[in-house]
């Protein structure tokens, strides 16, 4: 049961769908995405007993006003220090795109502090020793409207709704800055096992850029591949769910 966890006191930028399973599981958005985009996947997640938290990046939603993170690595400081994560015992971190890179610099950070990532979860994401090597994401307005349109995900409709692009577009920005600030050697490794998703039509991130995961760990590495492109997840949700809380 969960027990002393109903009595954690949850930052309101952190959204919990509790669950019974003894291994908790924290979701990290895409660069750009809200919480909310993840509410889908954690009520799969904790109907299948899977106690899960997804947190809201600055720039958006509740977060609106707090300024946004120079870097990848401040990101996951941040989240690491929302909330006394070691009360939960061994943690399952599943990321998506720029997501799962925050959930591995989180797992470096909290390996530092004490608190235990038995594994995580890279959705439709490239190997960290890979991102300082490719081209630099889009910031600019209209690159970037031209960016969120070609990775799909969003309703197009929403995109034509200025105010929802007043939105929109400075939550992306900021999340494209901070991962093209970001570096990692091929030589840094977690202690966690590491469990690659994606989607066969991804034409962003190439199945080639998902196996590189590989040298960024000391434990188990699995590769799963998805009917689907970036948002794969989008079509399966029921499937990553049971996928990932069978582990």
């Amino acid at each position: 049961m969960i027990g002393g966890h109903d009595q954690l006191e949850l930052a309101p930028w952190i959204k919990r769908f509790p669950g019974e399973q003894g291994t908790s599981t924290i979701v990290f958005p895409h660069a750009g995405g809200a919480a909310a985009a993840y509410r889908s996947f954690a009520s799969a997640l904790s109907d299948r007993g899977v106690d899960t938290f997804v947190v809201q990046y600055p720039q958006r939603g509740e977060r609106l006003a707090h300024p946004a993170a120079e870097t990848v690595a401040d990101l996951a400081a941040d989240m690491l220090g929302a909330l006394d994560w070691a009360q939960l015992g061994p943690l399952r971190l599943f990321g998506h795109c720029m997501g799962a890179l925050v959930g591995f610099e989180f797992t470096r950070l909290a390996a530092q502090r004490g608190v235990t990532v038995r594994e995580l979860w890279a959705s439709a994401s490239q190997a960290p020793s890979t991102v300082e090597g490719s081209r630099p994401v889009p910031t600019s307005d209209r690159e970037l409207l031209a960016d969120i349109v070609d990775l799909g995900g969003t309703d197009a409709r929403l995109l034509e709704d200025e105010d929802f692009l007043e939105l929109l577009l400075p939550a992306v920005r900021a999340d494209y800055q901070a991962f093209n600030r970001y570096s990692c050697g091929r030589d840094i490794r977690v202690d966690a096992d590491i469990h690659v998703l994606g989607g066969q039509a991804d034409h962003r991130v190439d199945q080639d850029l998902l196996r590189q995961w590989e040298i960024h760990t000391d434990a188990a590495f699995t590769f799963t591949m998805f009917d689907g492109g970036h948002f794969y997840l989008d079509d399966h949700l029921d499937e990553v769910a049971e996928l990932v809380s069978c582990t």
